[in-house]
């Protein structure tokens, strides 16, 4: 297995770089992914769960990733794939992936399917769970067992982390240099389902102990930072500095929850620590959300990532770099700001591949400096949100030396609108912008004659964009379906006149200047416009004022 896997690696090209792994770095108002020493923006796509476990399976699949302007790729690997028999690795797999990566200038995301999968222990190899009394499993409330390991066990932690460590030390051993491998996913959804807590011998023994004094230390040394949800349960217990878990929190499933997330973060920052031991590549882990239809613990993955436990996770596994939201329901602007909070970088690895997602990501890279996107299932999108995503992460390659900087600025702004929202004020620079709902010329249809002469409402078309301020009287929009009127925000001449309107279009950070448009173009000089349309507008827009 030692000469296979050395002959893998010389296989694989590499190229001598000397520049530093791929990290976070905070750049004024945004942390980035930095790659090959520049931020980075992931254009991504995640395959399905078991699209990656065949190299056959992916090849025709490569070139349709290209093709829609993909930058990365995230990848399931599976702790099954590369251990099938105890202490015996094969990365046949793995080295495939990156090789056909690189084949096609993709980068890869992996995905670690490890003791968990989406709170189910389906990905765990054959002769671990086949060995119940080394790796105990966790019964239902009927007291049979769950395909379901537990948390708490050290054993499973440990042949996890060992796994773990050997897949990093592997990437650091074909991929070190040359850098396929930007980041990587420790756990998928992790968190505890059908119940609040674990409730086997070892998990009931450790809820009637004392809460660890490592997490009591983090409260005290936080209490006035704490999530406010999180100190509001801590509160009601009369921040009690020691005591067992229901002493301190309090009795109920909110504590379930604490607890839960405890042990889920102490696990999955062991795993880090352990992979960033071989090779320091920066990590993450992604939530399964709460649906507002299912509001308890173990309706939603009790102890998951969620940002009313984001305090538990960082005391626990501070080798963690990010918490990310996998969004399948609404709210996607709720979530967006509920995550970007605390120095936390807004990254999506995960999320619903439909009619609202190239909008989103404009939204998103805008207004919540998102380093990253990624939609389901990417392989089997089809039209016409494949098209609609190819046209948007189009439009971000070209725009993404300008998108960086001004994220690190803070002289970016992103917008979504739809008929039923169909404005937004927004104030950037020195000037406030009214954006609203394309209508009228340019705009959007909004309803269309039926065979019988009555006219049939249209399926939604969603407006979305970006606004960059990139000078003390100049702007870049980029986006489609929206009227953009300016006005002044600070001290000075009251109106604010178009002193040049330039449609145009970037490549590799340059601008290319096409039309200059006036008069019915822009209003009559009252407003500028980014019609529907199947492409995206690109403008450079300077401004005067006037009385």
């Amino acid at each position: 297995m030692v000469l296979f896997a050395l002959g893998l690696a010389a296989a694989l090209p590499q190229q001598k770089r000397d520049v530093p792994i791929p990290h976070l770095e905070k750049r004024g108002s945004a942390t980035q992914l930095i790659v090959d020493g520049r931020p980075m923006l992931l254009l991504a796509g995640e395959l399905g769960n078991n699209t990656s476990s065949s190299l056959q399976y992916m090849q025709p699949i490569w070139p349709r990733l290209r093709k829609m302007n993909l930058n990365t790729v995230l990848a399931p690997v599976a702790w099954d794939w590369i251990e099938p028999e105890e202490s015996k690795f094969d990365f046949r797999v793995v080295d495939g992936l990156i090789q056909e990566a690189r084949r096609n200038n993709l980068r890869l995301v992996f995905l670690w399917f490890g003791a968990w999968k989406d709170s189910i222990s389906c990905y765990a190899p054959v002769w671990l769970k086949k060995d119940q009394t080394r790796f105990p499993r966790v019964p239902d409330k009927s007291g049979k067992s769950m395909e379901v390991l537990s948390v708490l066990d050290d054993a499973t932690l440990n042949a996890d982390a060992k796994a773990y460590r050997a897949l990093l030390r592997h990437l650091r051993e074909v991929d070190g240099q040359t850098r396929t491998v930007i980041m990587m996913q420790v756990l998928n959804e992790v968190g505890f389902l059908g119940d609040s807590r674990e409730r086997s011998q070892r998990a009931n023994q450790a809820f009637t102990r004392a809460v660890p004094e490592e997490l009591m230390g983090y409260l005290q040394k936080h209490k006035d930072t704490l999530v406010p949800e999180f100190r509001k349960v801590w509160e009601a217990g009369g921040f009690r500095s020691s005591g067992t878990w229901e002493e301190v929190f309090g009795k109920g499933p909110a504590t379930d929850d604490i607890f839960m997330a405890w042990f889920f973060a102490r696990y999955t920052g062991k795993l880090a620590e352990a992979g960033k031991a071989e090779h320091p590549l920066p990590t993450f882990v992604d939530a399964g959300l709460i649906d507002p239809r299912r509001p308890n613990p173990g309706e939603y993955p009790s102890g998951g990532p969620l940002p009313h436990l984001f305090d538990l996770w960082r005391a626990a596994a501070p080798a963690v770099d990010v918490y990310s939201p996998d969004i399948w329901g609404g709210g996607f602007a709720d979530w967006c700001a509920r995550y970007a909070v605390a120095g936390n970088p807004l990254f999506f690895p995960e999320i619903r591949g439909d009619a609202t997602a190239a909008a989103n990501l404009l939204y998103a890279v805008g207004q919540h400096n998102a380093m990253g996107f990624s939609p389901f299932g990417i392989e089997n999108l089809q039209a016409p949100v494949v098209e609609q995503l190819s046209r948007s992460y189009e439009l971000l390659s070209q725009l993404a030396p300008l998108i960086l900087e001004s994220q690190a600025k803070g002289t970016i702004a992103g917008v979504v609108l739809d008929p039923q929202n169909p404005t937004r004020k927004i104030e950037l620079g020195d000037y406030t912008l009214d954006v609203s709902y394309a209508r009228g010329r340019g705009g959007a249809p909004q309803s269309s004659p039926s065979p019988s002469g009555s006219t049939a409402a249209q399926p939604v078309d969603y407006a979305s964009g970006l606004i960059l301020a990139t000078g003390p009287d100049e702007y870049v929009l980029a986006g489609r379906g929206l009227t953009i009127v300016f006005g002044s925000g600070t001290p000075g001449l009251p109106i604010v006149g178009l002193a040049r309107v330039v449609e145009g279009s970037y490549a590799k950070g340059q601008w290319t200047p096409g039309r200059i448009l006036s008069g019915d173009d822009t209003g009559h000089g009252r407003n500028v416009r980014l019609p529907f349309g199947e492409r995206y507008t690109v403008l450079r827009v300077q401004l005067y004022r006037y009385r």
